[in-house]
């Protein structure tokens, strides 16, 4: 990567005089970092030229649950580069945003669920969220350390496999890393193929379908390009656990949060000002008028009042999040119908950015990935009314070979991604 310009997003810690706020004012006065995050680390070391933090939905869309993606007390509000009245989503939506723009070669976000792929998708930008381990998360303010993880954003996927490769290393600090160490790669760009969906056999999830006549025309073309490029469809190819383990995501959430935001201010030192979950609370509440315009903290309070990491209730959580979107989910479906892939709508055309009543999602497809903390990548699949629709491709843990050969061999076969225009709405004529 060496000279090639990057930008990261703001909850990705650095030493130097950049802050690192997850687009809090509470983190403004805090510390710096004691040192670089891996992933910061990684990105000067491969040569990298980081130029600056994007904005990001506020503590990466964790704090409220009627909140507006890219918003931030810090920030202020990310637009869409296809349409500056629409949502770049979140919450790596400066990422996704400034990489769609060509204000950098590529970018990185982070992802608990959704938050690489959805603004991968609508903003036209190839994403890669990988299996949680493959990236080091030391140093970046977390949510969940279950699933979070850090990923590339760029405009083609081959410079998103390019920097995965940078990314990818066992880390001391973050124990998931360990199992990585014979399944990671520090070249991706290998196992790109133009001709990769050739007998393949992949997988379409019709329970993420529905949503929108538009994306799912979109996907009809998508999987008939796949079976043109000599791929097998097994269509439909359902995750049976799907919509079974969204309240235990969400109890695991809970817990998570408040242990892991604390460890993580924890490492600021004693000098810092916020040291615990109720510290960012009070303070949100002393600064409403500039932290909370638009949307509350009812996820925090909710977290704040959750018990430790050793209660039977967050483990039996958690171990059914792994066995349902693991065991008897996607590893099910893929064993069941000799898989290399799924696939799905990433979700609709950006929405209309509304502050008041908060995100209007149309549709999405990357829970059981995430909650299994398995790999997914978007790439483009087309447009509607100039917006751009992404596709998910999503597999078993440890499988981005596999994705990027199918990914790259769709992306090669379509070149979908058409550059953003800046529109000052979207184009509502058919």
């Amino acid at each position: 990567l060496h000279g090639i310009p990057v930008l990261i997003k703001d909850n990705v810690g650095t030493a130097d005089k950049m802050m690192t706020t997850a687009g809090s004012l509470a983190l403004v006065d805090a510390p710096k970092p004691p040192k670089d995050s891996l992933v910061a680390a990684q990105l000067r070391k491969s040569g990298a030229v980081i130029l600056g933090k994007t904005n990001l939905s506020e503590w990466a869309n964790i704090r409220s649950s009627h909140s507006t993606s890219g918003w931030s007390g810090r920030g202020g509000l990310t637009k869409n580069p296809y349409a500056l009245d629409r949502n770049p989503c979140g919450s790596s939506s400066g990422t996704g945003a400034g990489v769609s723009s060509n204000f950098a070669a590529g970018g990185i976000g982070t992802e608990t669920d959704g938050s690489i792929v959805c603004p991968s998708s609508s903003n036209g930008l190839a994403g890669i969220k990988p299996t949680v381990g493959l990236v080091s998360r030391a140093g970046i303010i977390p949510i969940s350390h279950s699933q979070d993880t850090a990923g590339p954003m760029c405009r083609t996927l081959r410079d998103a496999a390019i920097m995965l490769g940078a990314l990818t290393g066992v880390d001391p600090e973050d124990s998931y890393t360990t199992e990585s160490q014979s399944k990671s790669y520090t070249d991706y760009a290998q196992f790109l193929d133009a001709n990769g969906l050739k007998g393949a056999r992949i997988g379409v999830v019709r329970k993420f379908f529905g949503f929108s006549d538009g994306v799912d025309g979109i996907m009809a073309e998508a999987i008939a390009v796949m079976k043109k490029q000599g791929a097998t469809i097994i269509d439909p190819a359902e995750i049976e656990t799907l919509g079974k383990f969204d309240d235990s995501e969400s109890l695991v959430f809970d817990f998570e949060l408040k242990a892991d935001i604390e460890n993580y201010l924890a490492r600021l030192g004693p000098a810092s000002p916020m040291r615990t979950l109720a510290d960012l609370i009070e303070f949100n509440n002393r600064n409403a008028q500039k932290e909370m315009p638009y949307f509350g903290q009812d996820v925090f309070v909710r977290s704040q009042g959750r018990g430790s990491l050793t209660s039977r209730e967050y483990i039996d959580a958690l171990e059914k999040n792994h066995r349902l979107a693991r065991i008897e989910g996607i590893d099910a479906v893929m064993d069941k119908h000799k898989l290399d892939a799924l696939i799905a709508p990433t979700g609709g055309p950006a929405w209309v950015t509304d502050l008041i009543t908060g995100d209007h999602f149309g549709g999405g497809s990357s829970n059981a990935a995430a909650v299994a903390g398995y790999p997914n990548i978007n790439v483009t699949a087309g447009y509607m009314f100039g917006l751009p629709v992404g596709i998910s491709f999503f597999g078993r843990a440890w499988s981005e070979p596999t994705l990027l050969k199918l990914a790259y061999g769709f992306e090669q076969a379509t070149q979908a991604r058409k550059p953003p225009r800046f529109l000052p709405t979207a184009e509502l004529r058919p």
